[in-house]
């Protein structure tokens, strides 16, 4: 088995079994397993299993993101987006206070391709597409997908 997808296969191993609040907590048991990742190789790989955080309870931690549960957070994330407007080449979002995180992870998880990424403070999420051609249709598919018919 290639080393990649062994680890990805330990990864999804470890999340299905107990729960995981931190990619520091992950790394630390993949360690334990043989594989030593770096966190963008982390990153990378929950990414490409789909896996998202979400707060629980007893804290956040993380989980395998399906196209059902997508359309589950779909208007629970978009009920926190309170705007949308660009520039040529960068995308902001407006967020009620301590959202920007949960609405940015939630466009990582749906694994667009036109999305190079998104960093988030407390309100504001930047979303950067991968080209400047693409911002007027990552803003339409984002409007589409966080919220219709609200701006």
């Amino acid at each position: 088995m290639p080393a990649k997808q062994a680890r990805q296969f330990a990864i999804r191993e470890i999340i299905a079994s107990s729960p995981v609040a931190s990619q520091d907590e992950l790394r630390v048991e993949l360690r334990r397993r043989g594989f030593r990742v770096t966190q963008a190789t982390l990153s990378r790989d929950l990414k490409d299993l789909g896996v998202g955080r979400v707060a629980g309870g007893d804290g956040s931690r993380y989980v395998f993101q399906t196209a059902a549960e997508v359309q589950i957070l779909k208007p629970l994330v978009g009920a926190e987006v309170l705007s949308i407007g660009a520039n040529e080449s960068v995308i902001v979002i407006r967020t009620l206070p301590g959202c920007a995180n949960t609405v940015g992870e939630f466009l990582d998880t749906l694994n667009n391709a036109d999305i190079i990424g998104t960093i988030a403070g407390d309100n504001t999420l930047l979303v950067i597409p991968v080209s400047q051609r693409k911002t007027n249709q990552v803003v339409r598919y984002l409007r589409q997908r966080l919220f219709e018919g609200k701006q």
